[in-house]
């Protein structure tokens, strides 16, 4: 897991607490009257449950009353009255229950339709999104706003909302019930809450601090683990094992650190509440006892009153942590929420241009281009490229060769001049048809988790099992899926690692064929694999490439030799444009380039 997918931790606030609340609230409207049913079960159920005890005192009371009946000679305790109460109370304490769980079942259906649609939402906007936005955020970032926000969102949302319904509608339950005993009594109760508070701040303000500790080094653990385990074989191979060690040892000391405090402190709250708690029943009873004598109060409302003091201080330490899980909540609603917000590109137009009938036909006028105003790294980019042609473009690093394509496909839009396909401005396009017309293989190969047929299938959906049969052997890959165990039918795994490199790369190719595109970009498909595998793959790409406008990047120049046109690019500027030979006859920028690749050899040779 990416460092960045820790980014929610415990302890994290949201910047605008009321905003986002406000926000979430307005979100969940479409569960409206979901929550009307489930706040009505909370407070029902939450009101039956306070009955029980005042009514069950009742039951203590008759018992007294009638064993001090008996001891006097009278007529001893009413059983059936006895048990009449007592069925009563079972009753209340019954329907109580069948409220909690209607209301349990509501609010568990409200906070996973929720998420499923903050999920599906995300998904949605991922695909409207500028490249911009993932050019400068990290991958764990984008993640974790899927993953670990939206999850947080609906764990806390669920237990938050029943939680703070149920404790408010307890706190004044208890204390209406409290009160209907002994105003007194209920005095000495609530003099015992400022006590508590006080403690529980302390223990709070001195534990929060390692709390904080205990996420911050948990994330590097994390993270330290993650970067070991990706790279393993480079850490064996620079024999760095003890550094590692070393260095996870004192991260993971620090965790121990801190967790060790922040859970002492987070132990210690239980036992200093049940302190103070005992405190109070004893101030109960002893009070309770000298009102009993004087005939203030019954027996059975002392019994009565000690169960509403517990369940009277229960609640306000439940509000309490409800408003940090609301802290954790608003953070995640304000991160999923800042995503949903963020500018999104137009992925239709008023009148879209169709691409049925186009040809490949391309043409760059006057293409000026920066991924900020104040930079710009395409001065002035003019090509007119024929449909079928093959156009390389090559260049040193930074030159803009990616960048152009990047443009082509309209992951960017131009800053001056256009693009057209066909005569047409490829901003006349709508987004999706204007990508359907391309087929790319790049030299970061990206294979799912599937089987082969589905990772070749994914060019064209429709296709039949025959036509990618027929893709793969235009891709030269169908021997060699033959002799895989299953064949077509095998299963990549996550990285497609149980598969070579330069397999990987025909299979993509073979992926494209199946696609039939109108027009191609191949960015340095050949760069990573051995010369026997190259030629497989460049014979794979001209099967590719037959009757289609091709641009190929390369940072090989030999692979390009047999190209209609050489674009040469240097600082955004094409400096060369021509054909092969007629670029080297020059004995310009092109040649320089050309000839480093090959001096050294030369050299060797000579």
């Amino acid at each position: 897991m990416p460092r960045g997918m820790h980014g929610n931790a415990a302890g994290e606030r949201a910047k605008d607490f009321k905003g986002t609340i406000k926000k979430l609230i307005k979100y969940m409207s479409a569960f409206k009257v979901h929550m009307i049913f489930v706040a009505v079960f909370a407070i029902g159920g939450t009101i039956f449950n306070i009955a029980g005890p005042k009514i069950l005192g009742k039951a203590t009371t008759e018992i007294f009353n009638g064993l001090v009946s008996k001891v006097s000679g009278g007529s001893g305790m009413d059983f059936g009255r006895i048990g009449q109460i007592l069925l009563l109370t079972l009753g209340l304490y019954v329907v109580s229950a069948l409220c909690t769980f209607i209301q349990g079942i509501i609010m568990t259906g409200v906070s996973q339709k929720t998420t499923y649609r903050l999920r599906k939402e995300i998904s949605e906007k991922i695909n409207r999104m500028p490249m911009n936005y993932f050019d400068t955020k990290p991958v764990g970032e984008v993640l974790s706003r899927v993953t670990n926000d939206v999850d947080t969102l609906g764990q806390s949302l669920n237990q938050s909302a029943t939680q703070m319904i149920t404790s408010v509608t307890t706190i004044i339950g208890v204390l209406v019930m409290m009160l209907s005993i002994s105003p007194l009594m209920t005095l000495v109760a609530i003099l015992i809450l400022p006590v508590s508070v006080l403690l529980i701040s302390f223990v709070m303000k001195h534990s929060q601090k390692y709390f904080r500790g205990q996420q911050e080094y948990l994330g590097n653990v994390n993270g330290q683990v993650e970067e070991i385990y990706s790279g393993h074989n480079i850490i064996k191979a620079f024999n760095k094992e003890d550094d590692v060690i070393s260095v996870f040892n004192e991260t993971n000391g620090k965790l121990y650190d801190s967790a060790w405090k922040s859970q002492f402190f987070s132990g210690m709250m239980m036992p200093v509440m049940q302190f103070i708690g005992n405190l109070g029943y004893v101030g109960v009873a002893i009070l309770g006892g000298f009102l009993a004598i004087r005939n203030v109060i019954e027996v059975g409302d002392i019994q009565s009153f000690i169960q509403y003091v517990r369940n009277f201080t229960q609640p306000i330490q439940q509000v309490a942590q409800v408003s940090n899980m609301l802290q954790l909540t608003a953070a995640a609603s304000e991160r999923v929420f800042d995503f949903l917000d963020e500018e999104e590109e137009d992925q239709t137009v008023p009148e879209p241009v169709s691409a049925e009938g186009l040809q490949g036909n391309v043409e760059f006028d006057h293409v000026r281009f920066g991924y900020s105003p104040d930079k710009i790294i395409i001065n002035d980019f003019t090509a007119s490229v024929k449909e079928g042609q093959k156009v390389a473009i090559v260049g040193p690093t930074g030159a803009g060769k990616t960048t152009m394509i990047k443009l082509l496909m309209r992951f960017y839009d131009v800053s001056g001049g256009a693009i057209r396909i066909d005569g047409h401005d490829v901003r006349d396009f709508n987004r999706n048809e204007l990508r359907s017309m391309f087929g790319m293989v790049l030299q970061d190969t990206w294979l799912f988790h599937g089987s082969i047929m589905e990772n070749i299938r994914y060019g064209r959906l429709d296709a039949t099992d025959e036509e990618v049969v027929q893709a793969a052997k235009a891709a030269h890959v169908h021997r060699f899926v033959q002799t895989l165990p299953g064949g077509y039918n095998m299963e990549l795994n996550e990285e497609a690692s149980n598969v070579s490199q330069g397999q990987k790369q025909l299979l993509t190719i073979a992926r494209a064929i199946l696609a039939d595109p109108k027009i191609l970009i191949l960015d340095e498909a050949t760069s990573s694999v051995d010369t026997r595998t190259e030629v497989l793959i460049q014979k794979a790409m001209d099967n590719l490439m037959k009757g289609r406008t091709s641009f190929i990047i390369a940072h090989r120049l030999s692979t390009i030799r047999d190209a209609d046109m050489i674009l040469v690019m240097k600082d955004g500027d094409i400096v060369e444009h021509g054909t092969h030979t007629e670029l080297l006859s020059q004995n310009g920028f092109y040649a320089d380039l050309y000839n480093s690749q090959f001096e050294p050899t030369d050299q060797t040779c000579a």
